[in-house]
């Protein structure tokens, strides 16, 4: 899987089908500013044509879920992220804490 925004699709779509706004909304929740119409239509596009998600038409309304393909693919990228990034991640959490005991008065700098 490439790129940030097929694993935030992916990554939402695991916790209830949506629809496309729904995706933009729920990311422009998470980052400030979510993707346009043009960027989160042919990204879903691509997630469809490579069977991570499926779609399903009831009436006007379009959603998007997560197949077992997706799901599978979603929990490979979990994975390679931790793996990628944990240490970074466990470093920067000490360093937070450690900022938060010496604004505190706990710890001498």
């Amino acid at each position: 899987m490439r790129g940030m925004l097929s694993f935030q699709i992916l990554w939402l779509l695991s916790k209830r089908p949506m629809n496309g706004q729904e995706i933009c909304r729920e990311i422009a929740r998470r980052k400030g500013r979510g993707p346009t119409p043009g960027t989160i239509y042919p990204a879903l596009k691509e997630l469809r044509k490579r069977g991570l998600v499926r779609m399903e038409r009831a009436g006007r309304e379009t959603r998007y879920s997560l197949s077992e393909r997706g799901r599978e693919g979603l929990d490979k990228a979990c994975r390679y992220f931790i793996s990628a990034f944990g240490e970074i991640l466990a470093e920067y959490g000490k360093f937070l804490e450690k900022g938060a005991r010496i604004s505190e008065g706990k710890s001498s700098p």
